[in-house]
């Protein structure tokens, strides 16, 4: 299987810092904002971004949570690989607050169907917008569109955008396989 380089490591970096400073444009000093990772893909990205905000902009006290989306997704319980849950950990209430899902790859919106539906567990949010690092544009099966992309990439739909984190796989970079 070939891989392609959609990101290299200093992309990335880059593309961090500019989703960064335009989340601040729109929340200033996040006191009425909380970060959402929808996992697990997002998770990763979501505390990358909470802590560009928190060292190099100097802005405390953001909320962070990590939101499981197993049991809400459309798909749960229709295909022979049985889907195992990921841990939700969310210690704060949502209602009134401004939420930012935060995601990796934006593929055909139904995992954001699924957050959707989730967070009203937690409260009723007064906003909510979608954060993505990619932006799969033509791949899309339901009208959601993300707020705030690192890159718009138009991939054919068997090719994979493949995410990776330093982290967890010894690289920044993101990969079209």
């Amino acid at each position: 299987m070939s891989q392609k380089v959609l990101l290299t490591s200093k992309e990335v970096n880059i593309i961090l810092h500019r989703l960064a400073c335009q989340l601040i444009e729109n929340h200033l000093d996040f006191s009425n904002s909380v970060l959402i990772g929808l996992q697990p893909r997002g998770v990763s990205l979501a505390q990358r971004l909470k802590t560009i905000l928190e060292t190099e902009y100097h802005i405390s006290n953001i909320p962070l949570g990590f939101l499981d989306i197993t049991f809400f997704r459309d798909d749960f319980r229709r295909g022979e690989k049985q889907l195992e849950a990921n841990i939700t950990q969310i210690d704060f209430l949502v209602e009134d607050k401004k939420v930012v899902f935060i995601d990796d790859v934006l593929f055909t919106g139904r995992s954001i169907r699924a957050a959707l539906t989730a967070i009203q567990s937690f409260g009723r949010p007064s906003e909510i917008e979608l954060l993505v690092l990619i932006d799969r544009r033509f791949s899309r099966h339901l009208p959601i569109q993300p707020d705030y992309r690192g890159r718009q990439v138009d991939v054919i739909d068997n090719d994979k955008v493949k995410v990776c984190w330093i982290e967890k796989d010894g690289e920044d970079a993101v990969y079209l396989i």
